[in-house]
C-alpha cells in the first residue's frame, strides 16, 4: 500500500489503532464477508524495470503511423488541418493550462472571458444566438441535443438521417434508450437524405430530427428543406455541422435549424490519435435554459466595470434538482480555447478563403480520381471537403493496404459502417494536401485498384 501513498508503517499502525483493529487483514475480515473475497493474489505479472518499460512503450509507439508520416486523405469526422504555433503558445500559458473550474468570478476573469469569446465566435459561425462553453465532443453533443428535445416537448420519436455520423447515431441510440425514445432512421438516396422518406417519417409524435451537414458521405444536404419538413411538427431540428465548411455554406441559423452541434477538432486541435477534442453546441433562444454545460455571461460589477460570470446553469448543484436538465460540468475549455484562437487567427475572410481552397482541391481530386479505370463516384451531389467513391469488384481494405505500402492513406472504408456500401471509399481533403499530393494519390490509387482487380480476376 505504501508503494503508492505517503503512509508509513507508523502512520498505518496509528490509524488502525484509532479504529480498534490490529491489522489491515483484520479490518477486511470484520467488514467484508468471506464468500465475496477473492482469497488469492491478483493474476498480474511482476513489474518491469523502468528502462524495460520505456523500451516496451517505445516499441508500441513505433507501430503508430501519424498524419505526418504519410500523405493522408483520411477524414470521416477528424481532419489533418494545420495548427498554427500561436495556439500552443497560448494554451501553454499557466493561466489557461492549469486552472480548474472557474466558479469564482473574482479569480477567473481571464478564463471566463475566453469562454465568452469562444461562445461569441460559435454564435457568429452558426448564426444562432446562444452557445454554451463547449461539451465533450461531437457525438455526445448530438445525444445531448436529443435529451434537450425530450425535455422540451416530451415526444417519444427521433427521426435520424443515415447520413449522420455513425458515432453520433450510436451515441444518440445509447442515450435514447435511457430516456425511452425511439430512433427512426431515414435512408440516403443519391448520396443525400431521402426527402420523401424524411418528410413521411416526421409526425406529431416526433421530438427531434437529426441530420448532418455535409453528411457522412461528404454530400451537401439541402438543410433548409430538411428543416422545413419539420416545421409543422413539434420536433426540434438538430443539425450536426462541420465548422470549417461554414465559411462557404449557409449558416444553420438561416436554414431553420434550432440546435447546431458538432465536432470541434478541426478548429485548432490536432488529431492526437483520437483526442482530446471538444463539441460545440449552439441554439435558438427558445432553448437557452435547457442547454447542457456552462454558459459564460457578460455583466458589470458594483462599480460598473465589465466582467464575466457563469450563468444560467442547469446542473442540480445550482438549481433545484427536479428542475435540473444536465449534469455536464466539464467544458473542454482548453480545447475550446484552441478553437477560438484558431478562428481568430483565420479571421472571417480567412475562413471563407479556406473553404474556397477546399472546394477547389476537392473538385480537382474528385475529377481526377473518377477518371481512373475501376473508380466511380458514389454520388454526384455537391461536396466541399470530402467525397465518396466506389471501387466495384475490389476489396477496399486491400486497396487501402496497397496504398499505405506506398506511403499514401487513400481514405476511409465505408463498409466499416455501411453494409450497403462494401466497396465505398471516403476521401478527405484539407489545406495540407497539395496538388502534388492529390496527383500522387491518383497515381497510387489507380495502381492499387488495377492490381487488386488483377488479383481478383486471377483467383476467379
Amino acid at each position: 500500500m505504501t508503494q503508492y501513498t505517503a503512509v508509513t508503517d507508523a502512520d498505518l499502525a496509528e490509524m488502525l489503532s484509532a479504529i480498534g483493529v490490529s491489522s489491515i487483514q483484520e479490518l477486511f475480515d470484520r467488514q467484508i464477508p468471506a464468500d465475496v473475497r477473492l482469497g488469492r493474489s491478483l493474476d498480474l505479472p511482476a513489474g518491469l524495470p523502468e528502462q524495460e518499460v520505456y523500451a516496451h512503450l517505445r516499441a508500441l509507439a513505433a507501430g503508430n503511423v501519424s498524419a505526418e508520416d504519410e500523405i493522408t486523405f483520411l477524414g470521416a469526422g477528424m481532419y489533418d488541418h494545420y495548427v498554427p504555433a500561436v495556439i500552443d503558445m497560448l494554451l501553454g500559458r499557466s493561466e489557461f493550462l492549469t486552472p480548474y473550474t472557474p466558479y469564482q468570478p473574482e479569480v477567473s476573469q481571464g478564463n471566463l472571458q475566453a469562454m465568452f469569446e469562444y461562445q461569441t465566435a460559435i454564435s457568429e459561425l452558426t448564426g444562432l444566438p446562444v452557445s454554451n462553453a463547449s461539451v465533450y465532443e461531437g457525438p455526445s453533443a448530438v445525444a445531448s441535443a436529443g435529451y434537450l428535445a425530450r425535455l422540451a416537448n416530451g415526444k417519444p420519436k427521433f427521426v435520424v438521417s443515415r447520413g449522420l455520423h455513425p458515432h453520433s447515431r450510436e451515441t444518440l441510440q445509447t442515450y435514447a434508450h435511457g430516456f425511452g425514445a425511439e430512433i427512426v432512421e431515414v435512408p440516403l438516396r443519391d448520396g443525400v437524405t431521402d426527402p420523401e422518406a424524411w418528410a413521411a417519417a416526421i409526425d406529431g409524435e416526433t421530438g427531434a430530427v437529426f441530420f448532418q451537414q455535409p453528411n457522412f458521405l461528404g454530400a451537401v444536404e439541402d438543410a433548409t428543406a430538411l428543416a422545413s419538413a419539420a416545421k409543422d411538427s413539434p420536433a426540434v431540428v438538430v443539425g450536426q455541422y462541420d465548422p470549417i465548411p461554414l465559411g462557404v455554406l449557409k449558416p444553420p441559423g438561416e436554414c431553420g435549424v434550432d440546435v447546431c452541434v458538432g465536432e470541434g477538432q478541426t478548429l485548432g486541435n490536432r488529431l492526437d490519435f483520437g483526442g482530446p477534442s471538444f463539441g460545440f453546441f449552439a441554439a435558438t433562444e427558445a432553448y437557452l435554459r435547457r442547454m447542457p454545460g456552462r454558459i459564460a455571461g457578460e455583466t458589470v460589477d458594483a462599480d460598473g466595470r465589465r466582467g464575466f460570470v457563469l450563468t444560467l446553469q442547469t446542473r442540480e448543484q445550482h438549481i433545484r434538482r427536479e428542475k435540473a436538465t444536465s449534469n455536464i460540468c466539464t467544458a473542454q475549455a482548453l480545447n475550446a480555447l484552441a478553437g477560438v484562437v484558431y478562428l481568430t487567427w483565420l479571421g472571417k475572410q480567412g475562413l471563407v478563403d479556406l473553404g474556397e481552397l477546399l472546394l477547389q482541391r476537392t473538385h480537382y481530386a474528385r475529377e481526377q480520381l473518377v477518371a481512373l479505370d475501376g473508380v466511380e463516384a458514389l454520388h454526384s451531389q455537391p461536396v466541399v471537403r470530402e467525397f465518396a467513391l466506389s471501387l466495384p469488384g475490389c476489396d477496399v481494405a486491400s486497396v487501402i493496404r496497397r496504398c499505405q505500402d506506398e506511403g499514401v492513406n487513400p481514405g476511409y472504408a465505408l463498409g466499416r459502417d455501411y453494409d450497403e456500401l462494401p466497396d465505398g471509399l471516403l476521401v478527405a481533403l484539407t489545406e495540407q494536401r497539395s496538388k502534388a499530393d492529390i496527383d500522387r494519390l491518383v497515381e497510387v490509387l489507380g495502381a492499387a485498384v488495377a492490381a487488386e482487380r488483377t488479383a481478383v480476376g486471377a483467383s476467379a
